[in-house]
């Protein structure tokens, strides 16, 4: 979703829209390298790395208290072998939104947050099909999870914004 346009703090120049989200292509801890071993995979919705560290693609919605769209982060979450199985055992079935939230680590840095978003714990919940999880942070003050909660503001967004635009 994007708004409308807006004046750049860090270069000056309008830009045409806002967008309302922006995706992490991969967890942190993937390399381009690994692909070519066995026992790695980074597919749309998985990745696994030697077999051992176990990632699903989730969302992170914030409220957005001054505009009618919330805005999201794509991320990335671990899980453990034994609910990344079970995971991908319902993963196709409808019924897969009456399982328990999945507990997670965050496995992405995502930009304009001090200290880091990595390895903040997680509850990963699963949707109706076609839609990605919900990941809810545990309720601690870190930023990101007092954003969660009590949402943010456009000006936020626009910070999102600039920091894409120019990092």
């Amino acid at each position: 979703m994007i708004s409308g346009g807006f004046t750049c703090k860090s270069c000056g120049q309008e830009h045409d829209g806002i967008p309302f989200g922006y995706t992490m292509a991969a967890p942190v801890y993937w390399n381009p390298d690994l692909a070519a071993r066995p026992g790695n995979m980074l597919a749309e919705e998985q990745c696994v790395i030697d077999n051992e560290h176990f990632f699903v693609r989730g969302r992170i919605v914030l409220p957005v208290r001054d505009a009618d769209d919330d805005f999201e982060w794509g991320v990335w979450v671990s899980l453990s072998k034994a609910n990344f199985v079970r995971m991908a055992e319902v993963f196709e079935g409808p019924a897969r939104v009456q399982e328990p939230p999945y507990f997670g680590w965050l496995s992405v840095i995502l930009p304009g947050y001090k200290p880091t978003t990595l390895d903040l714990k997680t509850n990963l919940h699963t949707q109706e099909l076609g839609v990605r999880p919900l990941v809810e942070l545990e309720p601690t003050d870190h930023p990101l999870a007092v954003e969660q909660r009590e949402g943010i503001t456009v000006a936020r967004v626009q910070e999102f914004a600039e920091i894409a635009l120019h990092q």
